[in-house]
């Protein structure tokens, strides 16, 4: 029953190694207690996994990503960069890069009341006949 199983998979997944790997790896996953999406039949885990790839229960393209997730020992997170905030000179000359020391750069930091509160606080400019 696996070889029609393996030969009804090959125009789903085209390379035979590839099946055999995402089949092996939705097989563990029956092993370790995933629900199957067809029928057992008293088959063996490897059996039903080539039969839900053959009966395209599963897309093979998420068996994929999801077979390269469980082998991923570090998952990289994209964070930015912290910024450098450029000094403010006044009439000195400009250092050189290697002159400048950012660490003591500090931010102020605001609840979004404190900000409406502001914000209510200002009042628009006045219209004034300057524009003449």
């Amino acid at each position: 029953m696996a070889r029609v199983t393996v030969e009804d998979c090959v125009d789903k997944v085209e390379n035979r190694f590839e099946l055999v790997l995402l089949a092996s790896h939705r097989a563990r996953m029956l092993s370790s207690g995933a629900q199957p999406l067809v029928t057992r039949d008293r088959d063996k885990n490897p059996v039903v996994a080539l039969r839900e790839i053959a009966d395209e229960r599963l897309s093979p393209g998420d068996l994929k990503e999801d077979f390269i997730h469980s082998l991923q020992k570090f998952v990289e997170v994209d964070e930015p960069e912290p910024e450098a905030v450029p000094r403010l000179l006044g009439a000195q000359a400009a250092p050189s890069v290697s002159e400048v020391d950012d660490s003591d750069v500090s931010f102020d930091r605001m609840s979004e009341e404190d900000l409406l509160r502001g914000l209510d606080g200002l009042v628009p400019p006045s219209e004034t006949d300057d524009e003449d």
